[in-house]
């Protein structure tokens, strides 16, 4: 049964209408784990070493911060990390048992890259630590719980993925030990540090995070299984109806038309409301550079991008992916290509502006940091918009906006694929900054990066022509790839 499984998924991605873009996407891929794998393997190997010539003691002082190493992992997991999904409902009808169903799609979560990646770091710093004298039942004791905490995260990241209320209670916790920890007002590592360095010292300690995860996979199975139904993720909540005229966009014509169905979806929605939540949490993005002395200079800019740019990253990127569900309705219509990109720019020109606004707290680091994070919100305005909407045309992923509830919906807004996708977008301006400090100061790679939005902005009409001949072109094929439930 599990050989039949494998069999659908491999006929399903080479039978995608995506199949070019998503094998170069896994190529891609593919090359960045390898990077990463040797980053992780050369940590392990080091972190040893470079910490006793510090006069650490090297597993304590590992043991001590590894709850901001699995935090960190299961933070990027929530942002990152898509949730393996079969092709439910064709299987439903046919003499499939659900609990085989259900172990085959957790299953497929035991192999991805966010789990055995932690193996470079973990397997060779605990052959390191074997090799310079430490116990080694110890050892391995330690390295088990290690790898029952990153299959926690794994689950967890299922769970938290699918019930909102604990994926905002964890964000709010995981938020306010940081800031405790940063500003010095409680540290949470003086608990957690002895809990770590148990699982080497104390033998039995490691049975509690493989109980634990056994917990864990039982309870996410029995909750996906008691939702796998046909029409799991089909009903909706009944609410009060509510009436939504917004008639002062009426004296927009065509544009306004387009504006308020894009406010209407976004308020409706459980995923597209999603990218309200994530544009908030891009507005703090700025406080891991902006005052860092550690860091580059060169990255403010990279932050500015960022701190003004969360909507459009999140919401645009999607662009016209929103709409895929009645895509093909809406190409049945007089509607007009420019018409409907131009809604999409406003609305992302919109959000940046209210982003820029809001993000004015930065001030308090000094205006030169604010002003910053002003040139990166026009560099969104004159350039990046107009390359999230260009890029639109090539990203045909359909989101089921009346499934982000259901089991194994995939709901997340922002994968690797769309941070993959995002670096263009990075490039040009860290580099006008590059120059704008290598040939100059601050001040005149604040103005190249104006510039350049400033630019984009005056041949708006230009860019939005070229963009409508290639949603022209790409039309069919986007229509096709919609057709596919991914």
């Amino acid at each position: 049964m599990i050989k039949k499984f494998i069999y659908l998924e491999w006929k399903a991605f080479t039978r995608s209408a995506s199949f070019g873009a998503n094998l170069a996407m896994k190529i891609l891929i593919g090359f960045l784990m390898v990077y990463f794998s040797l980053i992780f393997v050369a940590m392990g190997v080091g972190a040893f070493y470079i910490l006793k010539k510090m006069n650490l003691e090297p597993l304590i002082t590992i043991n001590k911060f590894l709850v901001y190493y699995f935090l960190s992992d299961l933070v990027v997991r929530l942002l990152m990390q898509a949730i393996p999904v079969l092709n439910i409902k064709p299987l439903l009808v046919l003499p499939f048992k659900k609990p085989t169903i259900v172990h085959f799609s957790l299953g497929k979560t035991a192999i991805s890259f966010f789990n055995w990646t932690h193996a470079f770091f973990f397997v060779p710093f605990s052959a390191v630590l074997i090799i310079e004298g430490y116990d080694f039942v110890g050892i391995i004791f330690w390295l088990i719980a290690a790898f029952s905490i990153v299959y926690i995260n794994n689950f967890l990241n299922i769970i938290l993925n699918n019930i909102d209320k604990l994926f905002v209670v964890f964000l709010a916790i995981a938020l306010s030990l940081g800031a405790a920890q940063y500003y010095k007002l409680f540290d949470i590592t003086t608990f957690t540090g002895p809990v770590f360095q148990g699982f080497y010292e104390t033998n039995w300690l490691f049975i509690i995070p493989v109980l634990v995860l056994i917990g864990l996979y039982l309870f996410t199975f029995k909750y996906f299984k008691n939702n796998l139904f046909l029409d799991a993720g089909l009903s909706k909540k009944e609410d009060i109806a509510t009436t939504e005229n917004l008639v002062w966009l009426n004296q927009f014509g065509t544009l306004g038309t387009f504006l308020k169905n894009d406010i209407k979806l976004i308020k409706r929605n459980k995923r597209s409301k999603t990218t309200i939540f994530m544009s908030i949490l891009f507005l703090f993005y700025g406080l891991i550079f902006f005052g860092n002395s550690h860091q580059p200079e060169i990255m403010h800019i990279f932050a500015g991008i960022f701190v003004s740019g969360g909507f459009l990253f999140v919401f645009g990127q999607f662009v016209p992916s929103w709409d895929s569900s009645y895509y093909q309705l809406m190409m049945t219509q007089n509607i007009p290509y420019r018409g409907y990109i131009t809604s999409k720019w406003w609305l992302i020109v919109i959000a940046t502006f209210i982003s820029t606004i809001l993000a004015s707290f930065y001030l308090f680091y000094g205006l030169e940091i604010y002003l910053t994070i002003v040139a990166g919100a026009i560099y969104n305005i004159g350039v990046n918009s107009h390359l999230v909407l260009l890029g639109g045309a090539f990203t045909k992923t359909p989101i089921d906006l009346s499934n982000a509830s259901g089991a194994f919906g995939d709901k997340k807004a922002f994968n690797i694929s769309a941070m993959l996708l995002t670096l263009p977008k990075l490039l040009l301006p860290l580099l006008l900054y590059w120059i704008g400090l290598h040939f100059g100061d601050k001040t005149l790679g604040l103005i190249l990066v104006t510039g350049a939005g400033i630019l984009g902005f005056v041949f708006r009409n230009t860019v939005f022509s070229i963009i409508e001949k290639r949603y022209k072109i790409e039309k069919y094929s986007t229509i096709s790839a919609y057709k596919q439930k991914n």
